[in-house]
């Protein structure tokens, strides 16, 4: 079974920040005033709280979950993310959490194969969640900068779109 000693700290590491990127990608590609921006933060946390309490969930899934939801984990996982991002324009974070999110999945792909499509599944739809969680100006419930960064994240990903 893989769990977190299957993985060096670095690629554990970068599980856990896939997790916060899935999220921040979509959320920087178009950003939606402060309550879509609160409502697309809760949404990543919903997908977090969904995992904790599906008994069913992917064992490798829950255990990042896990690992993140424990405040020093949530805390270093913010810093190394921060850190990151830190000195990027905003128009070029969604670009770097989706190069995160292509590692990420190598990591998956090479480390936990049969674990690796779940693992993906869930980070996209960590981004559609928030894609979803508060309608653009207009209306529309995901926006067209919205839409081709889901695309982008499935491709990094190597997920049908």
């Amino acid at each position: 079974m893989v769990d977190k000693s299957s993985f060096t700290a670095d690629e554990w590491e970068l599980l856990q920040e896939s997790v916060m990127m899935a999220g921040m990608a979509v959320t920087a590609a178009d950003p939606n005033g402060l309550w879509g921006l609160l409502k697309e933060v809760f949404a990543t946390n919903d997908e977090l709280v969904k995992v904790r309490t599906d008994a069913g969930a992917n064992p490798l899934i829950k255990a990042v979950v896990s690992d993140f939801g424990n405040e020093h984990g949530r805390s270093a996982t913010r810093d190394v993310v921060k850190a990151k991002l830190r000195n990027l324009k905003p128009a070029e974070i969604p670009a770097k959490c989706i190069e995160t999110l292509r590692q990420a999945g190598e990591v998956l792909d090479t480390k936990a194969p049969a674990d690796a499509a779940a693992f993906k599944g869930w980070l996209r739809q960590i981004s559609q969640h928030v894609a979803e969680a508060a309608p653009e100006i207009g209306g529309a419930l995901v926006s067209d900068k919205e839409k081709a960064t889901l695309k982008e994240i499935s491709d990094a990903l190597k997920l049908a779109a």
